[in-house]
């Protein structure tokens, strides 16, 4: 996916006339705490909610409280994951796209891309999910691969967590198997370090349930 198939139309951006109030109303009315501020439809940055509390000028208009605005925005082409490193980076709620002439064309929220993230076919494919700790050193996807595989499973997805504090990072990986002792017990044969499982067990229903509670509060 890419950013311009990511807009969500239900977000309105303000005009620079527009008050701090109405911002502040908005922002609470659509669950945000940033909003996009365009001038004679020209995008000209990002307002927060916390920049505004700061003023107390409730009755200001946009243009009069602030002389600059930020302006983070990624590009109509750019992919979901140019956009998500946008809103980790900067701590958005909202994220605008601009056109290749830097022409608004809508934007983006952080709880929208969940909702998309969450709806793609590896995610709500049944399956099991394992979490592998090893140095980075030691990472080789075709590895992981051939030893799933050889169990007669498939890799559905993957995706690697590192921080900067440590040598060692955390592979999570979605397969198509309900039940994965077999698999498990090949990786600790190749001395994997298995951080985490879940798989077919007592606690199917509630996470099923956390799931559906999830879903229910992403699209309030």
């Amino acid at each position: 996916m890419i950013a311009k198939e990511l807009i969500n139309d239900e977000i309105p951006p303000l005009k620079h006339s527009d008050t701090a109030e109405k911002a502040l109303n908005w922002m609470e009315e659509f669950k945000v705490s940033h909003l996009p501020v365009l001038k004679n439809g020209n995008f000209v940055g990002v307002v927060s909610e916390s920049d505004i509390l700061d003023q107390m000028e409730m009755d200001k208009t946009l243009d009069k409280l602030f002389q600059h605005l930020p302006r983070p925005y990624v590009l109509s082409k750019d992919h979901i994951y140019q956009v998500l490193s946008k809103v980790s980076e900067l701590k958005l709620s909202i994220v605008p796209v601009l056109d290749e002439n830097e022409k608004y064309l809508g934007c983006t929220t952080v709880q929208h891309l969940m909702s998309l993230i969450a709806k793609t076919g590896s995610i709500r494919e049944n399956g099991g999910i394992l979490v592998l700790e090893m140095a980075t050193i030691d990472y080789s996807l075709a590895q992981i691969a051939q030893i799933v595989e050889s169990n007669d499973a498939k890799i559905l997805s993957s995706y690697i967590m590192s921080s900067p504090e440590s040598t060692n990072i955390e592979v999570t990986l979605k397969i198509n198997k309900i039940e994965l002792d077999r698999i498990i017990r090949t990786f600790e044969r190749y001395d994997y370090t298995i951080k985490a499982t879940y798989q077919k067990s007592s606690n199917l229903d509630d996470m099923q349930f956390r799931y559906d509670a999830l879903m229910n509060y992403l699209n309030l």
